[in-house]
């Protein structure tokens, strides 16, 4: 079974999203919430491979890329998404999440799964947004080569 490369590239956004913060972990840099922003880049490489493979493959219609583009982006934060919980919950549940990030999304004490769907609907928006950059992006290429 041959996976598109909407799951494929949704799939190495996850794994770089779970390396990026493993890293962060090790290094003793997960409670620095500006750090997380870097993985906007992670998702924008994933969205780009994408993009470029239709483009390469002649697939050159907007609604088409704008869908393939955005189901790439709405793939890897859901599995990041998902990884979190099963990771937050894997290293003590809410005291592990209580030294993550304090007051990064919300202020006080936000359960496992405050944090994590606010982290989710942060990704989508962020998703959403490098989707549509994206494509203008990819919109001008071809505009170009036309």
């Amino acid at each position: 079974m041959k996976l598109s490369k909407e799951i494929l590239n949704g799939l190495l956004i996850f794994f770089g999203i779970a390396i990026y913060f493993l890293l962060m972990q090790a290094l003793g840099f997960s409670d620095n919430y500006v750090l997380r922003f870097l993985n906007i880049f992670i998702v924008y490489f994933g969205v780009y491979k994408t993009l470029k493979s239709n483009f390469n493959e002649g697939k050159l219609g907007y609604i088409e890329n704008l869908i393939s583009a955005g189901f790439t982006a709405i793939n890897g934060v859901v599995l990041s998404f998902i990884g979190l919980i099963l990771y937050i919950y894997a290293n003590g549940g809410q005291s592990f999440l209580n030294h993550l990030s304090p007051g990064f999304i919300f202020s006080g004490n936000p359960t496992v799964s405050e944090y994590c769907f606010g982290l989710l609907f942060e990704g989508l928006a962020s998703a959403v947004i490098i989707v549509f950059i994206s494509m203008q992006y990819w919109r001008s290429k071809m505009a170009l080569n036309d």
